[in-house]
């Protein structure tokens, strides 16, 4: 581990310097490289989760409803998805609607296959249920993500053990991780995206390459991963001609994005049938920014509402931690990943409610926060992480069980 993991701020704090010395040592240890990324995890979803369950008893209360925090974490689209992967594409109960209330035979192929495919194959095994299949598969999603983000923070320039678990921390205390505890697929995405930039940074490029084919059959925001191990592995290339690696993982990247848009476009007898069947259901393309700024001035010279102004100061921090990146010398290929990202985000007219929650993937740009909290002494990391999670357990608990609609 770094010697500056953690550093004193005070240079009289012997004894905390040697705590810092110890603290470092043990989580060198193989059993702590295992285990603790998954357990800082673990704890901070279920930190979110037992807010939710306040929360939603308070409204229970207030309202005399009866919701309860496990139909809220399978509620809006991970209805849609529990529904494929019980009864695939043509048969999703009738119930379900696009944004407008519409229902055709066209509707649900909104949703990428690529969760629903795990939720049903763990539904197969004896006993599961498929509510209980699609939260286990979010859950080892996240661990499998929340490892890839430790070795992320350990490889990247000025990177370490610290920087790593500081990383897992801040992606699991997002503002809107609370995703990640649903029937949603952001985890799955976010597991498939991370290793895959594990392998770019390392120069794995089968690794990157299988990864983002699998990301792209999950969420369309896998155009933000093709680019930039596509990027990476032509510039592989042009440093060396012969490293056939990097030919197979630049060719196998876009391979599940552009599989499933083209099977859509099959089914549907149109060459952009995804598009149109986003833009028919939930009014949803790339207008170039021109919503979500009006949105932006809107609701910042106007506040209506708690989650509309926090998704607003939400995006200009990504934006800002986007020039951080760049000051602090990120690894180009994260940095273009997570522009990638936030360039769909900010660039699509559709639901401005969900945006918060479209930025989850963008977790490269907590990298230099990640590596900059590392250095600092153990009490200001614990603090300013203990903060963000109950932040963040406070605003997906609010998103669900008080904000009215979609996420």
């Amino acid at each position: 581990m770094s010697s500056t993991a953690f550093d004193v701020e005070a240079p009289e704090a012997v004894h905390e310097n040697g705590a810092r010395s110890r603290l470092a040592a043990a989580l060198e240890h193989p059993a702590a490289l295992w285990s603790v990324p998954a357990l800082i995890y673990l704890f901070v979803r279920q930190v979110g989760v037992y807010v939710l369950q306040l929360v939603v008893d308070y409204q229970n209360e207030l309202r005399g409803s009866a919701m309860t925090a496990m139909g809220e974490l399978r509620s809006w689209d991970g209805e849609w998805f529990l529904g494929i992967a019980a009864g695939g594409y043509n048969d999703v109960p009738s119930r379900l609607a696009d944004a407008a209330g519409r229902r055709t035979a066209e509707t649900p192929l909104a949703f990428f296959p690529g969760y629903p495919a795990l939720v049903r194959w763990v539904h197969g095994l004896p006993g599961v249920s498929v509510e209980g299949a699609g939260f286990a598969v979010s859950v080892i999603s996240g661990l499998f993500c929340a490892y890839a983000l430790f070795v992320l923070g350990r490889t990247v320039r000025t990177g370490s053990t610290a920087a790593g678990l500081v990383l897992v921390t801040l992606f699991a205390a997002s503002p809107m991780a609370v995703v990640l505890s649903m029937t949603y697929s952001e985890a799955t995405f976010c597991a498939f995206a991370a290793w895959a930039l594990v392998g770019v940074v390392r120069k794995r490029w089968i690794l990157a390459g299988v990864c983002c084919a699998a990301a792209g059959l999950v969420r369309p925001t896998a155009a933000a991963l093709i680019a930039a191990v596509v990027l990476a592995a032509l510039v592989a290339i042009v440093a060396d001609r012969h490293d056939w690696r990097a030919w197979v993982g630049g060719l196998v990247a876009p391979l599940g994005l552009l599989g499933y848009l083209g099977w859509v476009a099959v089914r549907t007898g149109d060459l952009a049938g995804w598009f149109g069947v986003q833009q028919r259901g939930w009014n949803s393309k790339f207008d170039g920014g021109a919503a979500t700024l009006k949105f932006a001035f809107e609701h910042l010279g106007n506040p209506r509402s708690e989650l509309e102004t926090g998704t607003v100061w939400l995006l200009i921090a990504a934006i800002v931690l986007v020039f951080y990146a760049f000051q602090r010398r990120l690894e180009w290929p994260l940095i273009v990943y997570g522009i990638g990202v936030l360039v769909m985000d900010l660039g699509s007219n559709g639901l401005m409610n969900s945006k918060a929650r479209l930025l989850l993937p963008a977790f490269t740009l907590l990298i230099p926060l990640a590596l900059v909290l590392a250095r600092r002494r153990l009490s200001t990391v614990l603090t300013v992480l203990g903060l963000a999670t109950l932040f963040s357990a406070w605003f997906g608990a609010y998103s669900l069980a008080v904000w009215q609609y979609a996420i």
